[in-house]
This record gives C-alpha cells, sequence and structure tokens, in this order.
C-alpha cells in the first residue's frame, strides 16, 4: 500500500484551513485518514504550522511519500532536513505576535485618567437651580419694569 502524506483540506470557501494528514495515496483529498499530524493555516499571518515532528519522522521512515505541499512545509520545519541528514534551516519559523494583557492594559488606562485633574467634570458647567431661580426674579422683574412706564 502506497502512503502519502498530505494536505486534508477543511473550512468554508475562501477561509481553508488544512490537516497534514498519512493516508492511502488512492484516497480522495478529504477522505479517510490513516493519521493526523500537524495542522496548516495559511490565511493567519504569519501562516500557522504545526507539526507533530516525531509522528512525521517514523512516516517518512516508514516510506511514506510527501507531496508537493507538504514536503514545502516539512522543509520549513526542519523535518525534511532531519529525515536526509542535512542541516537544519536557516530562518525559523515566525511567530504570531504575543497579544497584550487587557486586564493589565486596562489598570494601566484606570491609573492614567486617575491622574487627570479634569475626572468626571463636565466641558460646560451646569447651571444651578438657584441661578435659574435668579434668573426668573430677574425677568419678572424685568416685565414688571416694562409695565409700568406704559401704564
Amino acid at each position: 500500500m502506497a502512503v502519502k502524506i498530505k494536505l486534508k483540506r477543511l473550512g468554508k470557501i475562501r477561509s481553508p484551513h488544512y490537516r497534514i494528514v498519512v493516508a492511502d495515496s488512492r484516497t480522495r483529498r478529504d477522505g479517510r485518514a490513516i493519521e493526523e499530524i500537524g495542522l496548516y493555516h495559511p490565511v493567519q499571518n504569519p501562516s500557522r504550522i504545526e507539526v507533530d515532528s516525531e509522528r512525521a519522522q517514523y512516516w517518512l521512515s516508514v516510506g511514506a511519500q510527501p507531496t508537493e505541499p507538504v514536503l514545502a512545509i516539512l522543509k520549513l520545519t526542519g523535518d525534511w532536513q532531519k529525515h536526509k541528514g542535512l542541516p537544519a534551516p536557516e530562518k525559523p519559523l515566525l511567530a504570531p505576535a504575543a497579544k497584550e494583557d487587557k486586564r493589565a492594559s486596562f489598570e494601566a488606562f484606570a491609573k492614567s485618567i486617575e491622574g487627570d485633574d479634569a475626572k468626571g467634570e463636565a466641558i460646560t458647567p451646569k447651571a444651578k437651580k438657584a441661578d435659574k431661580k435668579a434668573d426668573e426674579a430677574e425677568t419678572e422683574s424685568a416685565a414688571k419694569a416694562a409695565e409700568s412706564p406704559e401704564a
């Protein structure tokens, strides 16, 4: 039985996710696999590549042939060079940038707000109730003054 190491496609349209699988060469692309040995997500930046190196070495040692895309992935991870006895690849795999801790960033933001003097103040000050009453009294007195010269 000829065994191949190939990509099994998962995911939606225009959103591919692959599993690196060991399968009989006659099976369909997404058919039954003997074993899953890794992941490949090309849409992420940088691409997510995970290969179980021990299992890949085993399958290569018993004669499994990788397809061209899988061969390129194995060369990136260094598993192909290890199998052939060649030196390891010069460039290591790119890892995604570490995400900032949300709790720490929230606490830092809260501390920066505490230092501000304008904490909780509106841009324009609200008119107070006493001022409203004084304004009403002034308008009434002005109205009375306006009426008295007429009479």
